[in-house]
């Protein structure tokens, strides 16, 4: 995965924007105005965040060594993901998948009915 990949999979989810709150240096996607996924510009090797359940996040950090507590986030409920080829691509989407869902499932009632009611096709 590069980061051409990563940023049309974050923006091909439904209400997903890319923004730039913290300089020009750092992409961060969003859903209705949550982020699910932050990453640097100015990295040499592709790394990201991604927000996960608790528990989940405790179990990738053991098994998977790419899985690290969330640089710069809060650690319990996200995870830094290097993308260095140790896990496939479709591994990586589903975990950007799972914080998507996540905070998509902390929205107001009548956000996730606007979602679920607009929601673009999977690829």
């Amino acid at each position: 995965m590069n980061i051409e990949e990563l940023r049309n999979y974050c923006i091909s989810k439904a209400f997903a924007e890319e923004t730039m709150p913290f300089g020009p240096d750092t992409l961060v996607y969003k859903v209705m105005g949550k982020a699910f996924l932050l990453t640097g510009l100015d990295e040499i090797k592709l790394s990201f965040n991604v927000k996960c359940d608790p528990e989940l996040a405790i179990n990738l950090r053991d098994e998977y060594a790419c899985v690290k507590p969330g640089y710069h986030m809060n650690k319990k409920h996200w995870n830094t993901i290097e993308a260095d080829g140790s896990v496939p691509d479709k591994l990586m989407y589903s975990w950007i998948d799972h914080s998507y869902d996540l905070v998509c499932s902390g929205l107001s009632k009548k956000n996730q009915q606007r979602l679920k009611n607009r929601k673009k096709p999977k690829r």
